[in-house]
């Protein structure tokens, strides 16, 4: 049941993306590719989309999106799928139209892993 609450929830993004900004707010950066966000009473744990860090660099890259994406932020959220039960998506911070991949890739942090 909940694996299905979660199709639905992500195809109902998909659909709605276009005509409606889906905004949430960061609650956790785990790691340099995944986060915690939520969305009135929901929480919703998020892989980022094309995003491979170098374990010497996994300290660094963390901190720079816990500076750049503070908790609290305003972030859209572009889902591709998922994985694992976690949701692979683009991360965009409303208030700066900032990326967290693009970021990431600007700092020579990661490289993208996929044409998005």
């Amino acid at each position: 049941m909940k694996k299905l609450s979660k199709i639905f929830i992500i195809v109902f993004l998909i659909v709605i993306n276009p005509v409606i900004v889906n905004s949430a707010e960061i609650l956790q950066i785990k790691s340099s590719n995944t986060i915690l966000v939520g969305d009135q009473n929901r929480n919703l744990t998020i892989g980022l989309f094309c995003v491979d860090v170098n374990k010497n660099d996994e300290l660094e890259a963390t901190n720079l999106l816990k500076s750049e994406f503070p908790r609290g932020s305003k972030v859209k959220i572009k889902p591709f799928g998922f994985k694992e039960n976690v949701l692979i998506a683009k991360v965009f911070n409303i208030k700066e139209n900032k990326e967290m991949t693009e970021l990431l890739v600007a700092k020579d942090l990661t490289s993208e892993i996929c044409q998005s």
